[in-house]
């Protein structure tokens, strides 16, 4: 048994590093974090055109590869490289897997298409630090139902054509789509730490959306999801870390002090093995929480909690490792070190942090609290 990505991966994994080393440069970064979107539309529909990578792991009954998670994992580790600016975690490890998750078929038919084909940016959205617990209220009322509260992080947001709500109600919780400039919905975009990321706060006045699934039905289902999600942000927080170890082995070889590489000096030397280490850890739950949700589904939970925990934890670490490895340089708005470092602590604080993973983890495993 191996968790290591196979060949046909590997492939993928080839051609998108390709196109982002040409797409995705530091100077091209730099460019869209100053733009309202956030994200480049030519691109936006090359990727979906040329790379089919917003439909990966759509069915291709809806236009999509039907390919897995694993595969997707692949493509967000080399975005996560790479810090790609685009609303690809949102529409696809968010949205799109939601919706697949739901399984609700007219839902699938209307939405999906527009995903694989790149002319839907979507996400999902909820109110509160728990989506399970979202503060956001659905009310059924004649036909439809309506929404009313905050979802007062939402990436992108204000971009977004389609929205997914998770809102309760007194059926219990449900998923909700509405368009993102529907009447009674208005979007505010955030200032962020991280630049790369676009946020924005969504406010609904009686918003009349659609339910996804049976309201009330629907919290396991969503729960997979956003496992699933947590798996897919665990591939690029491994991706973002394997790069700013790069970034400080490369340093440490071409760096020259008191006539010496400073690789050659031991605390150089022992940060970058530490970094060495917490990358492949990061690497070995990211591979495993792939290949758990495509082949053992039932342990999904587990893999989901452990990924989520050492890959937020792991990029952290290393990002801030190497803004001290470049010693001053590393400090400056120039140098790209603290682009990965603002990253590490954004996707840190997203869909839970590690403490509250290790907290999951430990319940899943029955394992009790220190000093119970």
């Amino acid at each position: 048994m191996t968790f290591i990505p196979g060949a046909d991966a590997e492939e993928l994994r080839a051609v998108v590093r390709r196109f982002l080393g040409r797409r995705s440069t530091e100077a091209e970064v730099r460019r869209l974090m100053e733009t309202d979107s956030g994200y480049d539309p030519a691109v936006w529909k090359q990727i979906a055109s040329e790379l089919g990578l917003q439909g990966l792991i759509v069915p291709q009954r809806w236009g999509g590869s039907d390919a897995s998670l694993v595969e997707l994992g692949v493509v967000l580790e080399e975005m996560g490289r790479t810090l790609f600016c685009a609303p690809f975690y949102a529409t696809v490890a968010l949205a799109a897997n939601t919706l697949l998750c739901l399984g609700d078929e007219a839902a699938n038919d209307r939405y999906l298409p527009g995903v694989a084909s790149g002319d839907t940016v979507a996400t999902l959205a909820w109110g509160g630090s728990d989506p399970l617990a979202s503060t956001v209220t659905a009310e059924s009322r004649g036909d439809g139902w309506l929404l009313t509260g905050a979802a007062e992080v939402v990436l992108d947001g204000a971009t977004s054509g389609l929205l997914l709500v998770v809102a309760d109600s007194p059926e219990g919780l449900g998923v909700f789509a509405l368009a993102g400039d529907a009447e009674g919905t208005v979007r505010a975009p955030l200032t962020a730490l991280d630049s790369t990321r676009k946020l924005a706060s969504v406010e609904f006045s009686e918003a009349e959306a659609t339910p996804v699934g049976t309201v009330g039905a629907v919290a396991e289902r969503l729960r997979t999801a956003l496992d699933r999600a947590v798996v897919a942000l665990a591939c690029e927080q491994l991706g973002g870390a394997a790069r700013v170890l790069e970034m400080s082995v490369e340093y440490a070889n071409t760096r020259v002090q008191f006539g010496r590489k400073i690789g050659s000096f031991q605390a150089i030397k022992h940060r970058c093995a530490d970094m060495l280490v917490e990358v492949e850890s990061a690497r070995s739950t990211a591979y495993h929480g792939t290949w758990t949700a495509e082949h053992d589904p039932d342990e999904l939970p587990v893999a989901a909690a452990l990924a989520g925990a050492v890959c937020s934890e792991a990029f952290t670490r290393v990002s801030l490792d190497n803004i001290q490895n470049h010693g001053g340089i590393g400090f400056t708005w120039e140098h790209p070190a603290h682009l990965y470092a603002k990253r590490a602590k954004s996707s840190q604080l997203f869909l839970g942090s590690p403490g509250s993973h290790r907290a999951r983890l430990g319940t899943l495993l029955d394992i009790p609290e220190v000093g119970a």
